[in-house]
């Protein structure tokens, strides 16, 4: 079985983690399509290994080495069908980059996605992440997830309400959903769209360029000059985008933290929590622009760490630990990164 599959070994992938952080791996293989990936997860050579399934990149903080088998999502394939008369279901394989799939719902004229556009990474790390921005979560607007058992090699759907979807979190994240790799994502998307403008910059930004009535695209290019404006871009310099997920805490914690803090930037939840801004409680402990070694906090955006060149996962680790330890100091809050640390 193994001549079939083109495992690489000792390789490189500093090119595959978006904070450019040099680290291989024992053994690497390109994932095409689903029955390769079966195969492979049969093959002795990689199934007495430790695995990991990777896709865009965007989310890990690679810490060294992997002693594994490196599984990259490289599927293919986007398809549309009206479902009803009010809802168009759009599926996309797991190794589909996100942003591009996104730009062509909407060259097909679907809407509903926009908000999300130009978050990186791929359409299989979405769900595990739900990932989320300018007051859409994957969550909204996910129909199914096509998954497969790695150990049985059982390929089935899961809905909406099987995702357990939280802030940044999922099924897949926790210890039940870890051996379930995404295949493919299906999503109902409005058939009437009306804009989602519920987030305070995003309306601001529409209003300025006196869009009465936007088009789902124009939405999309002013979600994507807002992030351009704010976010470096990983090509350019390396990150894995918001590396801390904004605090949730009491409504009785956040009263107590007012009294101290006026200025605290709070955003209160449907359950009566409060959500904290991350960047603003970084920004506030003078972290914004600075250095620990060749690790950073980006000018621009105290939530994203960047790479100035040469970081390795200790040092991204080091000074998000920093950081980590300033806030809680401060605030008595102590902050959850999004990356997942391999």
């Amino acid at each position: 079985m193994s001549s079939e599959l083109t495992i690489e070994h000792n390789y490189s992938l500093q090119h595959l983690n978006t904070f450019g952080i040099e680290a291989s791996a024992a053994a690497y293989l390109r994932i095409t399509s689903t029955a390769q990936l079966q195969a492979a997860l049969r093959d002795p050579a990689i199934a007495g290994l430790p695995q990991l399934i990777l896709g865009g990149g965007s989310n890990i903080v690679l810490t060294g080495d992997f002693p594994g088998a490196v599984l990259h999502m490289a599927t293919r394939g986007m398809r549309l069908a009206q479902a009803t008369l009010d809802t168009i279901l759009v599926t996309a394989a797991a190794g589909e980059n996100w942003h591009e799939f996104v730009q062509w719902t909407l060259a097909q004229g679907v809407g509903g996605l926009e908000n999300l556009s130009l978050i990186p990474g791929t359409v299989g790390a979405a769900p595990i992440q739900n990932i989320g921005a300018y007051g859409v979560e994957i969550k909204d607007v996910l129909h199914k997830v096509t998954v497969m058992h790695a150990a049985s090699g059982i390929v089935y759907d899961m809905d909406n309400e099987a995702c357990r979807f939280a802030y940044r979190d999922s099924i897949f994240k926790q210890a039940e959903g870890r051996d379930l790799i995404v295949l493919e994502v299906t999503f109902a998307l409005p058939a009437e769209w009306q804009p989602n403008l519920r987030y305070g910059e995003l309306a601001q930004a529409v209003a300025e360029q006196k869009l009465e009535s936007p088009m789902p695209q124009q939405v999309a290019d002013t979600v994507m000059a807002i992030r351009r404006r704010k976010l470096p871009d990983p090509a350019v310099i390396g990150n894995a985008g918001s590396f801390f997920k904004n605090p949730v805490v009491s409504h009785e914690q956040c009263i107590a933290l007012l009294e101290r803090f006026p200025a605290l930037v709070h955003h209160v939840q449907p359950d009566g929590t409060e959500k904290l801004a991350a960047g603003w409680l970084i920004d506030q402990c003078g972290w914004k622009g600075r250095n620990l070694g060749p690790a950073g906090v980006y000018p621009k955006q105290a939530l994203v760490l960047v790479n100035n060149g040469g970081a390795r996962g200790a040092d991204i680790t080091r000074l998000a630990g920093a950081i980590q330890d300033d806030v809680e100091a401060r605030y008595g809050v102590r902050l959850s990164p999004e990356p997942v640390f391999v």
